[in-house]
């Protein structure tokens, strides 16, 4: 009985020292950028879609999502669907999670293209697209 008695009184003070008033609220979230399929073949002067979305392991009110870009391929502009249009290494806040590039070539070359999605804790996530010229008359 005695030993019933102890395992108890135990168990009551392991359990009251377990708890406290502090709160353990998550801020940092891991996160993906998914995008639909892309073409591999671009002509100059063409625009692609490139459809996105951030994918999100948690969710956080105060988390705010960033968007930069690299050409380091060829020559061609990135637009966002609300008509922004994106300067190499700029940072631009994003207003949504689910949104469109448009990408325009200006070359003949190949070109590549490296998106880097930025959240307010400096985690980065980094997708590259790659183009290969298509000339517009095809041998025969």
């Amino acid at each position: 009985m005695k030993k019933i008695g102890f395992i108890s009184i135990v168990l009551v003070v392991c359990m009251v020292c377990a708890c406290n008033d502090t709160l353990d609220i998550q801020q940092k979230y891991s996160f993906d950028l998914q995008t639909m399929p892309v073409p591999k073949r671009i002509i100059q002067g063409e625009t692609v879609e490139i459809r996105c979305q951030i994918v999100k392991t948690g969710y956080y009110a105060g988390n705010v999502f960033h968007i930069r870009f690299f050409q380091t391929d060829g020559k061609g502009e990135l637009v966002l669907d609300d008509g922004r249009i994106l300067k190499p290494n700029d940072l631009y806040i994003l207003k949504k999670e689910v949104f469109r590039l448009y990408y325009t070539s200006h070359c003949t070359d190949s070109q590549t293209v490296d998106v880097y999605i930025e959240d307010s804790f400096g985690q980065v996530v980094r997708k590259s697209f790659s183009f290969s010229n298509e000339n517009e008359k095809k041998e025969e």
